[in-house]
């Protein structure tokens, strides 16, 4: 489908510089740039690829101004990158847009499902389901009895959804997630394990996306909650009775340990533990790979194992790297001590 660029800049609200009427029909790197391509500079390393680039326009900041002649259209734009994401999210919803009940799924007859609603072929809805408008439930996927799924919500082929949990509105829930299985719950019993029946849920709020392969159990009690705007990456371990804050990111590998509590707008790098029972608090960055096993205060920027300050964990890097020049210098200190004992008793000795 092409638009022209006066199109584009319309949506993006954009000032053109060059041509209105040129016609694109793909976006590209800077870098990689054809013709009928739309591309962008976001980052200033790339700036001499838009005097090369055969992209046929390309969106730049506002208060860009060229140091050369440049064959491409311009469109001056706030913020580039957002711009390029936004016409990224309009395509992939274009592409991946559908409608109906497949064949071969299975559907109960309690199931609420919106007229608006996509289910994929070999899908498997539970009885008393709730699927909102425009939400897509892709082939393969298991929605347990009595989940609730939002408006606008992606399910991607293979999710699982136990009973009883809710999905919010918006949601984007990548191939492999399970969400609702048992958490991690058992009791030491005369030299085995009872397992404690997990009998609470899962809530994951609006505008939340979860990785492929990632799992968040449901509570022993009460929800396991995801709160809104957060993102989830590929291979997460979510445990029982957690709560993630808003608008949190964390990578992938990490595990949160039960009844963990992590607060809003954190940072949380790949391969992070954290141990149950603690609290994360607002605004916290973690170093991937650190493993957290005490109360985080809000505002901190941690790394390590255990994490600890950031600047106390480089200061830890720069003495270790001076470990075996210090184990000499203790070395030679020590031969010194000796050789000014041994004068120091020859001198007592001849008193």
């Amino acid at each position: 489908m092409d638009f022209s660029i006066g199109q584009i800049a319309s949506l993006l609200h954009g000032e053109i510089v060059g041509d209105e009427t040129v016609k694109v029909n793909n976006l590209s790197k800077i870098e990689e740039g054809k013709p009928g391509c739309l591309t962008f500079l976001a980052n200033e390393k790339y700036t001499h690829f838009v005097y090369s680039t055969e992209a046929s326009a390309i969106l730049v900041r506002r208060d860009f101004t060229p140091e050369h002649e440049i064959k491409a259209t311009l469109v001056k734009v706030d913020d580039p990158y957002s711009c390029i994401a936004l016409l990224l999210n309009m395509i992939d919803q274009i592409r991946s847009k559908k409608s109906g009940i497949e064949e071969n799924c299975h559907v109960a007859a309690s199931a609420d499902v919106s007229g608006a609603a996509y289910i994929g072929a070999f899908a498997y809805i539970g009885e008393k389901v709730v699927i909102g408008e425009n939400s897509s439930i892709y082939p393969q996927v298991y929605l347990g009895d009595n989940v609730k799924v939002g408006k606008n919500c992606i399910i991607y082929p293979g999710v699982k959804i136990y009973r009883d949990c809710v999905i919010g509105n918006n949601v984007i829930i990548h191939a492999g997630a399970v969400i609702g299985a048992d958490g991690f719950g058992f009791a030491p019993q005369n030299g085995s394990y009872m397992k404690i029946a997990q009998i609470g849920n899962v809530v994951i709020e609006d505008n939340v996306e979860i990785g492929a392969n990632t799992t968040v159990d449901r509570a022993t009690m009460g929800s396991t909650r995801v709160k809104q705007g957060t993102k989830l990456d590929n291979l997460i371990q979510v445990a029982h009775n957690v709560e993630v804050g808003s608008n949190t990111v964390i990578a992938a590998q990490a595990g949160i340990a039960g009844s963990s509590k992590i607060g809003d707008n954190c940072m949380i790098g790949g391969q992070v533990g954290i141990a149950g029972h603690i609290s994360i608090g607002n605004k916290v960055n973690i170093g991937a790979q650190s493993g957290v096993p005490n109360h985080v205060a809000e505002n901190s920027n941690i790394l390590g194992y255990p994490a600890i300050p950031v600047k106390d964990f480089a200061r830890q890097v720069v003495l270790l790297k001076r470990l075996p020049d210090l184990n000499e210098t203790v070395k030679c200190l020590q031969k010194e001590i000796e050789k000014i004992s041994a004068k120091l008793n020859e001198q007592e000795g001849k008193k």
